[in-house]
């Protein structure tokens, strides 16, 4: 079978199952930019519209079920719907869903991240992850007197201007359209296979405010750190009086109930959080030490000789969000659902590295706590599925050698076979999906494996 004739099944396959979708596509498009509201979304040749999701899974307008490992990008640890969660936000609707003023859920919010996350001194809330990038940045320079952050290759902060460049595209240190060419120079955009060249940036330069990092590597662990990264960085980060960052958004709640902070055991000195964070509503927060958060306090910035900085945000605390992440801080700190989730997940990446290898695809499964990550070898180098390790293909390797058209194949195939997943590949697993779960994808799997085979993906 031709690979242009196998190509054209897999969507054919897609199709007949989405008629709906594509209808409501078609109508999307004549209104919104690409017909989406994200572009993770992206999904040639359209993607499904949900109607409803509940647990671990989630049904599209045309009625099909789908084991869901979008999980809301992540936002959802306790799955879709949780009955604590749902009340609390019904409860609070009536109630009312913007006062325009403080409220107690603020402060029992700001209370459970000062108890859960190691770090969080302080905590001030924004209604997104990349609002917390930009006033941890803020905060950062105002602090230390200085202007420049070291980011690194992939590392993902937010679609702001300051963050963008070397994120997900323009990694070769080029202007991404609509992004002034000064701002790039604000920035030091490091690889991160290697810790060498930020500590002698660290060491060489006195004008650097913060480092900020995805602790648990780029884009959720798609190309993790290698061994013993973050330490010295920390170290030498306290010892330049520069602000180490850690950016949560993903990670926070999720690689422990303390974040990847409380997992390595290595407290940042400002942390950004969103997703679970908000219990699957807007909402995001910086977290940190006291001196670096109390700038946004104007009586202890004038004791300490500061100008206060500002931070406005019509939606900064929601009472409605306020509402569903004290019901779910709440789970996750008396509850096991962060190691349910994790130990689901070890049995997904287990299994699919199994068919792997008995189907004879040479592919990589991997990643971190409640984390699954498939490298599809878009190159066909020579792997092992059962002895992959993504560490030495480092960033260009995995990241830098992406086929979107790939994934978008394997992405079909699975959501013809009742799952989704992240455009990574891969997904994140909530602590609602179980045995029954893992068995209906992992024979999703095999057959989108094959399917992918028969038109010449591996």
């Amino acid at each position: 079978m031709s690979a242009t004739l196998a190509a054209k099944k897999i969507e054919a396959a897609y199709r007949a199952r989405t008629r709906r979708s594509a209808q409501l596509y078609e109508e999307a498009c004549r209104v919104i930019p690409a017909g989406l509201t994200h572009d993770s979304r992206t999904t040639s040749p359209y993607p499904i519209y949900v109607a409803r999701a509940a647990g671990p899974r989630k049904w599209d307008v045309d009625g099909n079920e789908y084991v869901d490992y979008f999980g809301g990008h992540g936002a959802l640890l306790l799955g879709h719907s949780h009955p604590a969660v749902v009340e609390a936000v019904q409860r609070q609707v009536a109630l009312g869903t913007h006062y325009g003023a403080s409220h107690e859920l603020e402060v029992r919010w700001a209370e459970a991240v000062h108890r859960l996350v190691p770090c969080a001194e302080r905590v001030r809330f924004t209604a997104s992850g990349s609002e917390a990038a930009q006033l941890a940045l803020r905060l950062a320079r105002a602090y230390t007197g200085k202007p420049k952050v070291l980011r690194f290759i992939g590392h993902f902060h937010g679609w702001h201007d300051q963050v963008a460049p070397g994120a997900m595209s323009h990694f070769d240190g080029t202007v991404p359209p609509g992004i002034a060419p000064s701002l790039l120079e604000q920035s030091l955009v490091l690889p991160a296979d290697d810790v060498g060249p930020a500590l002698e940036a660290l060491e060489r330069r006195d004008d650097i405010a913060a480092v900020i990092l995805e602790p648990s590597g780029a884009s959720w662990g798609q190309v993790p750190l290698p061994p013993g990264f973050i330490a010295p960085l920390r170290e030498a980060t306290r010892r330049r009086g520069v602000v180490l960052i850690f950016d949560e958004v993903i990670t926070g709640f999720r690689w422990a109930r303390g974040g990847a902070q409380a997992r390595y055991g290595i407290t940042p000195d400002l942390c950004i959080l969103a997703k679970i964070l908000a219990g699957g509503l807007p909402g995001g927060a910086v977290a940190g030490r006291r001196e670096i958060l109390d700038q946004l306090d104007a009586a202890a910035a004038k004791a300490a000789a500061r100008e206060k900085v500002g931070h406005q945000g019509t939606f900064n605390a929601n009472p409605l969000c306020a509402a569903a992440a004290v019901a779910t801080l709440k789970l996750i700190e008396t509850t096991d659902a962060c190691a349910r989730a994790e130990a689901t997940a070890e049995a997904l990446r287990k299994g699919m590295r199994e068919i792997l290898v008995e189907e004879q695809v040479p592919w990589g499964i991997y990643g971190e706590a409640s984390a699954f990550v498939i490298f599809p070898n878009p190159n066909r180098i020579a792997i092992d599925p059962a002895t992959f390790d993504p560490l030495k293909l480092g960033f260009k390797g995995i990241k830098g050698a992406r086929d979107p058209a790939l994934i978008n194949r394997l992405r079909l195939a699975l959501l013809a076979n009742g799952v989704d997943i992240l455009a990574g590949p891969g997904g994140l697993v909530s602590a609602t999906h179980g045995a029954a779960e893992v068995a209906r994808t992992l024979e999703a799997f095999r057959t989108a494996v094959r399917w992918v085979r028969a038109e010449g993906g591996s």
